[in-house]
């Protein structure tokens, strides 16, 4: 492993916390919701319940859990409630771990760059349709 000074280590975590806005649930492989914690309610994610079905309390998550022991990654998740998200999910031996990292900057940093891909290749398009008439 890494031998990483604690101060950098401290920043790491305050940095994902207070800028990221760390959030986290623990799910059972069962589906029902054991713990949570973080910055939740700026997901939009509030009066969870121990023991309910986590698709039904965090409607993005249904279907996506119990994880088959494999790690996922899914960047620029949007909510239900219009915030961008990366969503890291891993297993455990308590349970599956979903992690919430706001993604919002990400998002408007590449949505220029996506809005520029999509208009050259319309261009393109109609280029080549003028070519061919």
């Amino acid at each position: 492993m890494l031998d990483i000074p604690p101060a950098v280590i401290n920043y790491i975590l305050n940095y994902l916390i207070e800028a990221r806005s760390l959030a986290y649930l623990l799910v059972k492989k069962d589906g029902s919701l054991l713990a949570w914690g973080g910055k939740l309610a700026e997901y939009g994610i509030t009066n969870l319940r121990q023991g309910g079905g986590v698709g039904e309390q965090v409607f993005f998550l249904e279907g996506l859990l119990p994880l088959d022991d494999i790690p996922l990654f899914l960047p620029l998740i949007k909510t239900e409630y219009g915030i961008c998200t990366d969503v890291h999910m891993f297993p455990s031996s308590e349970g599956d771990w979903v992690l919430l990292l706001d993604s919002t900057w990400d998002e408007n940093q590449l949505l220029p760059i996506q809005q520029s891909i999509n208009d050259f290749s319309l261009l393109q398009e109609k280029l080549t349709r003028i070519q061919n008439h």
